[in-house]
């Protein structure tokens, strides 16, 4: 009998399964809805009380809200092509919820909440804002010095992408396996793990 309480504990059936896949589902959707609400209520703040181009001093001279409506990427790289971030935005935030039955692991569910809340925020303003469905112009108002100025979404993207790079360095698989680098001349081997 404990032999098979064992094998058992070795092997959870899939019923079992089910609560930790709904837990982790509940912590990506949560974050996704946290990171995107955020972004757009701040917007609204922004819109609603600044004036384009105002720019208000927080904790000078580390950092100034400074609102300005960014119609391309980062650094306003690609101004000229809104269109063309739309698309792609459009596209991630599909690949992320095709990847999101493999989730096994907290962190990744964290990291993917993030990534698909900061890439709907902009997304949103890409197809609802100014000028044109599609075309519509990015509000970023966080100005820190020597940088670009950016938004909530664009704060939470670029923390799920240190936190993937981390997780991969680390050998986390999006399922929560844990690969272990193997010594010279062999392959790396699969560990599972408790879905870290």
């Amino acid at each position: 009998m404990t032999d098979h309480l064992a094998a058992d504990a070795a092997n959870p059936s899939p019923s079992s399964a089910r609560p930790r896949r709904a837990l982790l589902f509940s912590l990506f959707a949560g974050f996704a809805v946290f990171a995107y609400v955020l972004d757009q209520l701040t917007k609204l703040w922004v819109t609603s009380t600044m004036v384009e181009g105002e720019r208000i001093p927080v904790l000078p001279p580390l950092l100034h809200w400074y609102f300005i409506r960014n119609s391309g990427a980062a650094f306003s790289i690609g101004e000229n092509v809104t269109w063309v971030f739309s698309i792609i935005m459009a596209g991630v935030s599909i690949a992320i919820l095709f990847q999101v039955r493999k989730l096994g692991s907290a962190w990744w569910s964290l990291a993917l909440g993030l990534l698909l809340g900061g890439a709907l925020g902009n997304l949103t303003d890409r197809l609802f804002r100014e000028p044109s469905f599609g075309m519509g112009h990015v509000v970023d108002f966080i100005q820190l010095p020597n940088f670009a100025i950016f938004n909530i979404a664009d704060s939470a993207v670029v923390s799920a992408v240190a936190i993937i790079c981390i997780l991969t360095l680390k050998g986390i698989a999006l399922d929560g396996s844990r690969h272990v680098a193997a010594p010279r001349g062999e392959a790396a081997q699969p560990k599972d793990t408790d879905g870290v």
